[in-house]
């Protein structure tokens, strides 16, 4: 990216990241122009500490780091569309029982679709952001890898990510330290230096996923059963649970073994959740739909690693390709692993491709 003068375009959020990312791509020589995205119909005027974000302090703050830069800004409307592929998606795969990753999902419609498809129309030849990867060249082809600081590496949720969306994006973070960064962005006089990250679910900044979810889905109490179909108890709303997820489930008779009941499924049509001991959660093949590849698809059979989670652990798998997706057996049982998370493959450091979770057996 440093070897010729891009026009580029900075996705802006107004946190620290995107500004130094931004900041790095004006002083490598690109004709940089930054963008914030409106992601919502009514911001909140703040952010609540470091929950949520695409506030209007996000939007303000973004436009002050870009006067600080000299360089255009604008601010894009894309609530419609983020309503439409991540909201609307989200709340259709709870209420389906599965656990969805809007943040990955961001990406995919959102971030490297929606603005890198806009961004190429207007004549720009990258979008960058903030993310915490690194892009490698190798031959024609650009290889996707973990961010050189483990605590803050992104490239989980970049694995829905495809060559030609690859060849035309910019990470400049991907080789620092998220303390250097910080360090960098109080050098430069940017405002944002000391700014709280976000975390959690943007478009819910109070943090209350599951009234968020109760609110648009209703409240439907059913049944919690164990695994011989005994109803043990009651709950509130199947969207309240995830696979794995023991808080919140106020069994009060205690199972026959004395030990604690984890979610171990969740069943849409009948609305029940089945609970079961820890050993239930355990996990060793998945199946997976919808592969996305970083370069070309996988032959059909590959060994190497997967990552279930955003902050997760690579586990050893072997992986084999199939018409309708992936199955992934693991080396080493895996717990807590639930529908509708994605299941991201690597080789060492390098993203290969991710897919859906359909579906995972012991």
């Amino acid at each position: 990216m440093a070897g010729r003068r891009m026009k580029v375009l900075a996705a802006m959020s107004g946190g620290v990241d995107s500004a130094v990312a931004a900041a790095r791509a004006v002083e490598a020589g690109h004709d940089v122009t930054g963008v914030h995205l409106a992601l919502s119909k009514n911001p909140q005027a703040y952010r609540s500490g470091a929950r949520g974000c695409c506030s209007k302090e996000d939007a303000h703050d973004a436009r002050r780091a870009a006067d600080v830069l000299g360089v255009s800004f604008y601010v894009w409307d894309l609530s419609d569309r983020f309503a439409s592929d991540v909201v609307s998606d989200f709340l259709a795969e709870y209420a389906a029982g599965r656990t969805p990753n809007p943040c990955l999902r961001c990406n995919e419609k959102i971030k490297f679709a929606a603005v890198l498809d806009r961004a190429v129309a207007l004549g720009f030849d990258a979008v960058c952001t903030g993310h915490y990867a690194q892009l490698v060249r190798t031959g024609k082809d650009l290889e996707l890898h973990r961010a050189v600081d483990v605590a803050k590496d992104q490239s989980y949720v970049l694995g829905v990510l495809n060559q030609d969306q690859l060849r035309r994006s910019y990470f400049p973070l991907g080789s620092s330290l998220k303390a250097d960064v910080r360090t960098e962005a109080r050098d430069r006089g940017l405002a944002v230096a000391d700014k709280p990250d976000s975390h959690d679910i943007c478009f819910i900044a109070n943090g209350d996923t599951a009234g968020f979810l109760e609110q648009r889905l209703g409240n439907r109490p059913g049944d919690i059963v164990d695994l011989a179909g005994v109803k043990v108890g009651e709950h509130a709303g199947s969207h309240r649970f995830t696979v794995g997820q023991r808080r919140g489930l106020r069994l009060g008779t205690p199972a026959d073994d004395g030990q604690p009941r984890f979610v171990v499924a969740i069943t849409p049509v009948t609305n029940t959740i089945t609970v079961g001991p820890r050993d239930a959660l355990t996990v060793k093949i998945i199946s997976a739909i919808r592969p996305t590849w970083t370069a070309a698809p996988l032959d059909r059979e590959w060994s190497g690693q997967v990552q279930v989670r955003a902050h997760g652990h690579p586990m050893p798998a072997d992986v084999t390709v199939h018409d309708h997706g992936l199955e992934v057996i693991l080396e080493a049982p895996m717990t807590g692993v639930a529908p509708g998370q994605a299941v991201v493959l690597y080789s060492g450091s390098r993203v290969v491709g991710s897919a859906t979770i359909s579906a995972t057996h012991t």
